[in-house]
């Protein structure tokens, strides 16, 4: 079988620019799926790269990108009020996926990241077609009160969860709860043992092909 293309990708034909590495299928299945990381990380995680191999082999065009903070800092947390600016990233990310594939287009990151994509789709339904939320940011760790869900009422986009049973950012039963709250169809897939990072070397070897079986049990072909 034909090995999957890797390079690197920038496009700043919008008012944000794009930049990352797309993974081109060598039978593509028409879909795409944009990856982006959390806020102490950037596009070349090690989950991230995982995931991209993992879901490129599958036959989904993947790309995976640096959110706009993360392109003016290359170190450190995003900086306060930056939040509106990613998810405007990521709708551009969005956008460029839509030039490329003839499919469904899914938007997914890991804990910052993914939290930016259910707020951006939380106002913009349509934009994508599912979300992959890795290790969502439930609440702050030790601050159980401090729910980040005040807009999942008003998410309609599908959405598949993957959470480590020792994330202190949610337990997989405040996560349970939470996910009464979304209208949209949502499942969540515990991976034991695993902290917020979720990839660890103990399940490294597993772990992408564990979420790439549940997202396709989940979304299907189209």
């Amino acid at each position: 079988m034909p090995n999957p293309e890797i390079r690197p990708f920038s496009d700043d034909a919008g008012e944000i620019l794009v930049r990352g590495f797309l993974h081109v299928p060598a039978n593509a299945s028409g879909d795409g799926l944009i990856l982006t990381h959390g806020a102490g990380a950037n596009c070349q995680s090690p989950l991230l790269v995982a995931l991209a191999n993992a879901f490129c082999e599958a036959g989904m065009t993947v790309l995976r990108c640096d959110l706009p903070f993360r392109q003016s800092r290359p170190h450190g947390p995003p900086q306060r009020g930056s939040a509106e600016r990613d998810q405007q990233g990521l709708k551009q990310a969005v956008e460029c996926m839509r030039q490329m594939v003839a499919g469904r287009v899914f938007l997914g990151g890991h804990s910052y990241g993914g939290r930016q994509g259910t707020l951006l789709a939380a106002t913009a339904p349509g934009l994508a077609d599912g979300l992959l939320l890795l290790s969502y940011p439930l609440h702050p760790p030790k601050r159980p009160d401090q729910l980040r869900t005040a807009h999942f009422p008003n998410l309609q986009t599908p959405a598949l969860f993957i959470s480590g049973t020792r994330d202190g950012f949610g337990s997989i039963e405040e996560l349970t709860a939470a996910l009464k709250l979304i209208p949209a169809r949502t499942q969540l897939l515990p991976i034991e043992g695993a902290g917020h990072e979720l990839m660890s070397k103990r399940n490294a070897a597993e772990l992408p092909q564990v979420i790439t079986t549940a997202f396709g049990e989940m979304f299907g072909a189209e």
